[in-house]
Parts: structure tokens; C-alpha cells; sequence
């Protein structure tokens, strides 16, 4: 009896810990106390070790702010500020006074002018057009991906950035400690010994044990002398060509820009950079890492950063307010579908007001837990009147949301509340019509490529598959 007290009490402890901590997050709470019930013990220490520390994500919205403040001034003196509505695009924006309000106040990454952008569909679009440019380089070249493979394309992208730096390009490259584990000692030391700098975000070890843990580089970004830019889901590996057997076609979506936005695409990889290595960008350095832009484009362009080391939700409170003005569409394609109650509700509420809601995922994940999930949310939003598809050419990687002909966005970010809540994520807002056509060209012809789910016969699946994507959605906000 005296060690079923001590037990309970333990219990009660942990229970409580949980609860202490959680409390801004019920859903979350009720994930881990879940976790907690089915492993007493083992379900603590694994929250200890994954949850969120906020000690240590206090210190990284300090020690990025600090970075950020030495560059704003100079970002802010060159840049092409869109600081009035007015001064958006066509008239799109002339009844959208609140949401721009919204996107100025996010972050430290306004709206900007003067810019071009290319939307590059697919690996072998993006490859080829990361791959030019970086050759290009003269004064340096930064890279970071969350996975980086060793292998062919790897390769390719190893020997660009060993020729730059033999060349004399200051080259800075990191790599997300546990997305990239399988990157090989040597390929890293070839990169090194030919004076790449490289670091990890949390290297492979440290990040499997490390507290920190829970807070994954999923950004991918490629700066090329702070002229040219690029961000998307694309990761450098094979699998991104299709030539994983066991994966197929895999389809994701790129962006290149120049002009002005490329600053905060500097700014972040200098935020990350700062954080894997601890080197501080110095002020004579500002001038070359923040080069005047001679660009033609007229294009507004936003870079939203978010992650621990932000003070915003940046990349779910755009979706939230763009979702929320929605008129004749919402297009989103994501390879994992688990919102957060706010999203949630505002697409039900979007369709069941009108707007044509339409949501591309994957027929088959690369996660079997994640993709349960996904499938949990779908029935209630299907009954709204949500529109899902099930994409069976291959696997969709995307990260793409179009509202309207108002904005879209291409990112690292999926629609789920790892990317919106842990992760180091990066997605860049487009306003103009040209990319904004061409996104919506992709999205109906992947619409061709898909399966769409069947209310009537979604409901009728077994009760073991209810039952396991029941239990998966409770784990969901740890996912």
C-alpha cells in the first residue's frame, strides 16, 4: 500500500508538472497527460527532454533580436518599405485595411517592394536554378536546408560550394542536426578542408539528447550575395529528383526572388548563423551582406520568419487572418494536415460561408502516425463543405496556401502545429498576380493527380481506422 501511495503521488507530481507548464496550451497539455497515462514514468522524462524549455527559448528570442537590431537599420535605410495599402497591388487590397495592418505587424519583416520572383515547381526546376545562381557567387554564398543528403545531387551542390570557396567566396553552411544525421563525416570534412564553414544546427548527437530537441531548423534557404534568394519545401536529396524507389514522384514547390525581400532571407540565415556557430556579424560586414539592389521589379513580396527565436506565431497568425477574409477560394497544399483550433474553425467557418475550399494531402505519408492525424481532422471540415484530395502521382511535399487572388505563400511551413509553434520555419508571401496565377495553374493541375475523398464513403471506414486516428489526434500537438 505504501508504494501504491508513493506511486500515485509521483504520478500526481508529474500530472501536475504537466499542467503547470501547459497551461497556455490545453490541447497540448491533454496530448502529454495522454502520454503520461499510458507510460507514467518514461512519459515524463520524454517530456522533459522534448517539451518546451522556455528558459532557452527566452534566450533565443535574445540572442536573435540582438543580431537583428545591428542589421534593421541598415535593412530599413535600403529597402523599399510598402508601409500604406495604397501602395499594394491593383486594388485587391483596397478593402483589406486590417489584414495588411496585420502582415506589417508581424515580426520584424514588413512588406517589400522592388522585387521579382520565379515560382520553380518540382526538384528538377529548383535544383537547376539554386544550382546556376550559386555558381554565380563573387563575394559569398549561404546555405541551409534541414535535410542534406549524401548523395548525387548533394554532390553537385558539395562541388559548387567547394569551387566558391577555393575561389575565395566566403561560404557559410548549416544543416539541421537531426534532419541532415545521415550526412557523412567525410562529406562534411571535404566541404571543411576546402573552406566551407559548416555547422550544425544541434549536431546529430547532441540532438537526439539535448532538450532542445523539440525546436527543428525546417528553413531552406540558399542567399546568393545578398541579391538572390531562395526559400520552399525543397531539401537537398535524391528523393526530391523522384529517384527513391520506394517514394516515386515527389512533388514540392520553390521560390526564387530578388530585390528586396532577399534582406530578410539574409537576416534569418544570419539569425540561424548566429545561433550554430556564435559567430557575430560585425558592422563593417553590412555593407557586403546587405548590398544596395538594382532591380527592376515592382513585385510586394513578405518574408515571414517564425520559430523560438521570434516573438510572433508569424506564420499561423497570416494564415489565420488571410483564411479570415477569404472571398471565392483557399487552395492549400500540405504534406501534413493538423491545424491548430484557430485554423481549423476558420476554414470550416470560410467554407461553410461560400468560399471554395480545397485541400491537397498526400495518399500516402511518409509518417503513418502524422498521416492518421491529417485524416482526423477531415470528416467534420468534409461535412462544411471542404473540398480534400488525395494526390496519388507520387508524394506531395508542397507548402503552398493561395486566398483568392490576394496572396499566396510558398514555404518551409506546413499546415500543422509543429511548423507553426516549434520549428524554425520561412515562408515568403507573394501579393502579385503573376505568381499567384501561376500557383493556382499548378494547384488545378495537381488537382488532376489526385483522388477526391468521398464524404459519404470516408464515413463509412472501419472502426479500427476511427479508433487509430482518434488515438493519433490526440497525440496531434506533439506531432
Amino acid at each position: 500500500m505504501f508504494w501504491l501511495v508513493i506511486i500515485l503521488l509521483v504520478f500526481i507530481f508529474q500530472a501536475a508538472t504537466i499542467l503547470l507548464l501547459e497551461f497556455r496550451n490545453p490541447a497540448k497539455a491533454v496530448a502529454w497527460l495522454f502520454i503520461l497515462f499510458c507510460v507514467p514514468l518514461i512519459g515524463f522524462v520524454v517530456y522533459y527532454f522534448v517539451a518546451q524549455d522556455y528558459n532557452k527559448r527566452k534566450k533565443l528570442r535574445k540572442g536573435g533580436s540582438r543580431i537583428f537590431r545591428e542589421m534593421k537599420e541598415t535593412i530599413w535605410e535600403q529597402a523599399h518599405i510598402i508601409g500604406d495599402v495604397e501602395h499594394m497591388p491593383g486594388d485587391r487590397f483596397s478593402h483589406q485595411h486590417r489584414l495588411f495592418n496585420l502582415l506589417s505587424h508581424l515580426s520584424e519583416s514588413p512588406i517589400t517592394g522592388c522585387n521579382n520572383s520565379t515560382v520553380l515547381t518540382n526538384g528538377e526546376e529548383a535544383f537547376a536554378a539554386m544550382l546556376s545562381e550559386m555558381e554565380k557567387a563573387k563575394h559569398h554564398l549561404h546555405v541551409e536546408f534541414y535535410i542534406f543528403r549524401d548523395d548525387v545531387i548533394s554532390t553537385k551542390f558539395q562541388d559548387v560550394m567547394i569551387r566558391k570557396a577555393q575561389e575565395g567566396v566566403k561560404v557559410r553552411f548549416i544543416c539541421d542536426g537531426l534532419g541532415s544525421h545521415k550526412m557523412s563525416w567525410s562529406f562534411i570534412r571535404k566541404l571543411q578542408d576546402a573552406g566551407v564553414e559548416f555547422h550544425y544546427f544541434l549536431p546529430p548527437l547532441i540532438a537526439t539528447i539535448d532538450r532542445r530537441v523539440n525546436y527543428r531548423n525546417h528553413r531552406k534557404i540558399v542567399v546568393v550575395d545578398g541579391q538572390v534568394g531562395f526559400v520552399g519545401g525543397i531539401n537537398v536529396g535524391d528523393d526530391y529528383l523522384g529517384r527513391y524507389p520506394e517514394v516515386g514522384f515527389w512533388r514540392d514547390t520553390h521560390v526564387q526572388i530578388e530585390g528586396d525581400a532577399v534582406y530578410f532571407l539574409q537576416s534569418t540565415f544570419l539569425n540561424d548563423w548566429k545561433l550554430a556557430s556564435g559567430e557575430r556579424i560585425t558592422e563593417p560586414q553590412l555593407a557586403e551582406l546587405f548590398p544596395p539592389h538594382i532591380c527592376s521589379g515592382e513585385e510586394r513580396i513578405q518574408i515571414l520568419a517564425s520559430g523560438p527565436d521570434q516573438d510572433w506565431d508569424a506564420i499561423q497568425e497570416m494564415c489565420f487572418g488571410a483564411i479570415s477574409v477569404a472571398c471565392d477560394r483557399i487552395y492549400i497544399t500540405t504534406p501534413y494536415f493538423i491545424p491548430d483550433p484557430a485554423l481549423y474553425e476558420a476554414l470550416k467557418t470560410a467554407a461553410v460561408s461560400g468560399v471554395d475550399v480545397k485541400i491537397i494531402i498526400p495518399y500516402q505519408s511518409d509518417s503513418k502516425l502524422v498521416h492518421l492525424a491529417s485524416l482526423s481532422y477531415v470528416e467534420e471540415l468534409l461535412r462544411a463543405g471542404v473540398e480534400f484530395y488525395q494526390y496519388r502521382k507520387g508524394f506531395v511535399h508542397a507548402k503552398v496556401m493561395i486566398v483568392d487572388e490576394l496572396l499566396a505563400t510558398v514555404g518551409t511551413a506546413n499546415m500543422d502545429m509543429r511548423s507553426f509553434f516549434c520549428n524554425f520555419e520561412l515562408t515568403a508571401v507573394l501579393f502579385e498576380s503573376s505568381p499567384i496565377r501561376r500557383l493556382i495553374t499548378d494547384f488545378e493541375r495537381d488537382l488532376g493527380e489526385c483522388s477526391q475523398i468521398n464524404g459519404e464513403v470516408f464515413q463509412r471506414r472501419s472502426r479500427r481506422q476511427k479508433g487509430a486516428e482518434m488515438l493519433s489526434r490526440m497525440l496531434s500537438p506533439l506531432l
